[in-house]
């Protein structure tokens, strides 16, 4: 199922969230394509954990944790001047954060969130991998988003 929406984007490429002001370019997003934003579409998690999750998920994209099966096209030729952080310290950057909020998380919470996330598997592959009950995924997955947002200071 596809359910698109327009959204803004800001100057480094980010995807603005919901609601905020378009500057410039804008890109088409499928709020459909991850387990965290299926379950938002439907009410089971509020903005503050959405939020949460796609900043941790940001972080985890950004750090290039997962593994790589194309090139990588943000590397400027001019050397980006004026960009803020080299790819270097950018990498460094985001997956010092990624580990920091993982942490705070704390184990037990933490498998499931960077799951269904992270690697994108949708709740019940993640409780049966798990070797969790079915249908208990959810609870925890929403205790691990609050323990995020808490780490975060989102409101």
């Amino acid at each position: 199922m596809q359910m698109l929406v327009e959204r803004g984007i800001d100057g480094s490429g980010r995807i603005l969230p919901q609601g905020a002001r378009k500057q410039g370019r804008s890109v088409t997003v499928n709020i459909a394509e991850s387990p965290l934003s299926w379950l938002g579409a439907r009410g089971l998690l509020d903005a503050r954990q959405i939020a949460a999750g796609e900043r941790l998920r940001a972080d985890y994209e950004r750090a290039a944790m997962a593994p790589a099966v194309t090139m990588r096209w943000s590397v400027r030729v001019d050397g980006g001047a004026g960009q803020g952080l080299d790819p270097t310290s950018a990498h460094l950057a985001a997956k010092r954060r990624f580990d920091a909020a993982v942490a705070a998380v704390g184990r037990g919470l933490s498998d499931v969130l960077w799951r269904v996330v992270c690697a994108g598997e949708g709740l019940p592959v993640a409780e049966k991998s798990l070797g969790w009950p079915a249908r208990s995924g959810r609870l925890v997955l929403t205790m691990a988003l609050d323990r995020l947002a808490d780490h975060y200071r989102l409101d």
